[in-house]
C-alpha cells in the first residue's frame, strides 16, 4: 500500500492564481487583438441592428489594415467612453454630400439597400465635406436617430472620425440566436 503524499495548500494556491491570471490574459488578448462580442445599444442602426443584439466584432483587418467604405464598425467619439456602432461612408481623400437625404461621395449618389426610406426622410443635406489623409466619415442606418459625422458636435455641423476611433469590424449577429446572420 502507497502512502499518500500530503497536499503543499501553498503550491495549490499557487496553481490556482497562476490558472486563473494565464485565463484573463488570453481573454484580454482575445478581446483586444481578435473578436469581441459588443451588445447593440441604441437605434441609429436599425433595421440592419436591432437594439439589444451582440455582434461578433472582429479586429485583426483594422490591426494590419484600414476600414473600407460600407464597412460597419465599432467606433468611439472624442470624450466618450462607450462604442458606437456606424457604416464607413467615407475614407480619406472622399468628399461626401448629402442632399435630401441622398449620401454622394466624389460627386456619385449612393445606392443604399439597406436603408429603411421611412428611417430617412428628414430631407437632411450637408455641403460638401473633404475628408483628409487620416478620416472618416461614419453614419448610422436609421439616419432620422442617429448621431455620427454629420452631427457629432452639434447638429449642422459635420466631423470626421481619425483612424485610431475606429476599433472593430462588425461581421455578425450571434443573439438572439433565432436572428443570427452576416453584416453586409
Amino acid at each position: 500500500q502507497r502512502e499518500k503524499k500530503p497536499l503543499n495548500v501553498k503550491k495549490e494556491i499557487l496553481s490556482w492564481i497562476l490558472t486563473i491570471a494565464v485565463a484573463v490574459a488570453a481573454a484580454l488578448l482575445i478581446r483586444t487583438f481578435l473578436f469581441e462580442p459588443i451588445r447593440v445599444d441604441g437605434e441609429s442602426m436599425c433595421d440592419t441592428l436591432q437594439d439589444g443584439e451582440i455582434m461578433l466584432v472582429t479586429k485583426p483587418e483594422y490591426l494590419f489594415g484600414d476600414p473600407q467604405r460600407g464597412d460597419v464598425v465599432i467606433c468611439k467619439y472624442p470624450g466618450r467612453t462607450e462604442n458606437f456602432v456606424k457604416r464607413v461612408m467615407g475614407i480619406p481623400g472622399d468628399v461626401i454630400e448629402i442632399r435630401s437625404n441622398v449620401v454622394y461621395r466624389n460627386g456619385e449618389a449612393l445606392d443604399e439597400p439597406y436603408l429603411t426610406p421611412e428611417r430617412n426622410d428628414n430631407g437632411f443635406s450637408m455641403a460638401p465635406f473633404t475628408l483628409g489623409e487620416d478620416e472618416y466619415f461614419v453614419m448610422g442606418d436609421n439616419r432620422d436617430n442617429s448621431h455620427d459625422s454629420r452631427n457629432y458636435y452639434d447638429y449642422f455641423t459635420p466631423a470626421a472620425l481619425t483612424r485610431d476611433m475606429i476599433i472593430g469590424h462588425v461581421r455578425c449577429v450571434v443573439f438572439p440566436f433565432s436572428d443570427i446572420r452576416t453584416i453586409e
